[in-house]
């Protein structure tokens, strides 16, 4: 939802973000727009270690990258990745890759490394929730396209373990917050029209940036790894940006769907979720 300028900016759901350089602006949905850069987000702890769905097939090898592979970037994402293979599933995801070096990713275990993973996105940490493991490799969801995966061989790096699941329900236009499963607390929220729908499937928490203006109740906004489904249909400026999480100062939008994809919160439910909530936090967006 936003064009490449000299630095980025971020729609945060009625909001726009374009993307240059290592900084996130964030546009938001007002008539005009507003700026901010991504701060750093802090880890609020780890819960006990979970696996992933594993099978017993014996190792698949990685081929070697060519060193041309495109490189994922906020406003482009890679193409020809297989489809989330449980795209609203709400099983608990709990593990996560946080790629120290540029990480390829295949699109099968042993198939074809088709793009690079970079450790950093527009100064935001890279943080991917694991969805699968297969023969040795795991399936992670992939930023800046939507209900995709890419798959990374498991050997070099750890996994980080994921405590908090969030889920947005289109038709009750409502959030909730899990912590180990449990859930903590549910809001009422405003979610995208129509015309620009708030994306459906899992996707993830990139992490924070900030915003500017009364609107959002001088919070900042959770970034997420979604972007427009449809981005021919929004305005030029928004057309390559990312949906997200933020506040809303006005209480009079919850429950409806007023926004341009993002999910609109109340201020006080909005800062819990920055206290809470760390990078990978996976985001599952159902009918």
């Amino acid at each position: 939802m936003s064009t490449i300028r000299s630095r980025p900016y971020l729609w945060i759901m009625a909001v726009v973000a374009l993307v240059a350089g290592l900084g996130v602006t964030v546009l938001l949905n007002r008539g005009a727009g507003e700026t901010s850069r991504p701060a750093a987000i802090a880890d609020p702890g780890t819960p006990p270690a979970t696996a992933a769905p594993t099978s017993e097939a014996p190792v698949a090898a990685a081929k070697a990258p060519p060193a041309d592979l495109p490189v994922v970037a906020y406003a482009k994402g890679p193409r020809g990745l297989p489809d989330d293979p449980a795209p609203e599933s709400v099983v608990p995801i709990t593990e996560a890759m946080r790629p120290a070096t540029k990480t390829a990713l295949y699109d099968a275990p042993g198939g074809e490394p088709l793009a690079f993973l970079p450790p950093r996105i527009s100064g935001l940490a890279t943080v991917v929730p694991i969805v699968a493991r297969a023969n040795g490799w795991a399936a992670v969801l992939v930023p800046a396209t939507n209900r995709k995966v890419g798959w990374v061989p498991t050997a070099g790096w750890q996994a980080e373990t994921l405590r908090d699941q969030l889920m947005v329900d289109l038709s009750e236009r409502s959030l909730i917050w899990l912590r180990a499963g449990e859930e903590q607390a549910r809001w009422s929220v405003a979610i995208g029209t129509k015309r620009t729908p708030t994306p459906l499937g899992r996707t993830y928490v990139m992490g924070i940036t900030g915003t500017s203006g009364a609107a959002f109740a001088g919070l900042d906004a959770l970034v997420l790894g979604s972007v427009p489904e449809d981005p021919e249909k929004m305005a030029a400026s928004l057309q390559k940006a990312h949906t997200g999480i933020h506040a809303w100062s006005n209480s009079a939008v919850f429950g409806r769907n007023v926004s341009n994809g993002c999910v609109r919160m109340p201020p006080k439910a909005q800062r819990k979720l920055l206290d809470q909530v760390a990078p990978g936090t996976p985001v599952v967006v159902t009918a």
